[in-house]
């Protein structure tokens, strides 16, 4: 399996009224096609800093990152993200907040029945085909975020870049977002980073788990391999001793990092 996405020493510096402030220190990693990664950590330990780096809505101070081959030196259709706040547009309808998107990375490339087609079509990879002429305020934070992801879907992205989509969701809501998403992952093979505090969920969703120290100058502490079959079944995993090991090592992890930091600072 090949690497998609190279992340090479890099460091994020912020300017700051209390002067220089080192958010990632030499950052190194590699996320290979197909593969679901997870980064966990701490509040403050620059995970949304690194997604917006694989995104190209930064640059890095020092180092390099790679996709498909290509320096990231700003957004590109090949790397779509999907926000914890969906981002639609009010005024539109579900069916033209996809369209925005579609419009913008296939023009001159699609007909107009072409682009009607392939936009109801990623409604429907996340069950929202029924709302195509529904508002965002006619629908649920859940269905919300599956138009979000539709919409990120609809630019045939090779990277879903997801900043903690699940997060000020309902549990019975996110669950269902997350069983949507491993479908859509293992339809398309989708390579997928996804931001998260959730424990359950990185172990649910992952291929790898890449756990960051705390910040400032955060950086990759360990890369935990999450080898349960796919298909996976919540329900299945909650009697499974291993997944239950897995999640003692980030919790383990997390858990240390918290403490040495309060000793740091003590």
């Amino acid at each position: 399996m090949r690497n998609i996405i190279q992340v090479e020493q890099v460091s994020q510096r912020f300017t700051t009224a209390s002067g220089d402030f080192l958010a990632l220190d030499r950052v190194s990693f590699a996320i290979r096609e197909g593969e679901t990664l997870s980064l966990i950590g701490h509040s403050g330990c620059g995970k949304s800093t690194l997604l917006n780096l694989i995104a190209g809505l930064t640059l890095p101070s020092s180092g390099g990152l790679i996709c498909d081959q290509r320096e990231i030196s700003g957004p590109g259709p090949e790397r779509a993200v999907v926000f914890q706040n969906h981002s639609l547009l009010p005024w539109l309808t579900c069916r033209e907040n996809v369209a925005l998107a579609v419009d913008q990375v296939f023009k001159g490339t699609m007909s107009k029945a072409e682009k009607q087609a392939w936009i109801v079509h990623n409604l429907e990879l996340v069950q929202m085909a029924h709302a195509l002429d529904k508002r965002p305020g006619e629908i649920s934070g859940g269905m919300k975020q599956r138009v979000g992801i539709a919409r990120a879907l609809a630019m045939k992205p090779r990277v879903l870049l997801l900043d903690e989509p699940f997060g000020a969701l309902d549990a019975l809501t996110r669950a269902h977002l997350q069983d949507a998403v491993m479908r859509i992952q293992q339809k398309l093979n989708t390579t997928i980073v996804l931001i998260t505090h959730d424990v359950d969920e990185a172990v649910l969703l992952s291929d790898r788990v890449l756990m960051m120290t705390n910040g400032p100058a955060a950086t990759v502490g360990e890369i935990l391999a999450i080898d349960l079959p796919r298909p996976r079944s919540r329900v299945a995993l909650a009697d499974n001793p291993h997944y239950h090991h897995l999640r003692q090592q980030i919790l383990h992890f997390l858990y240390e990092k918290q403490i040495v930091t309060a000793q740091e600072h003590a």
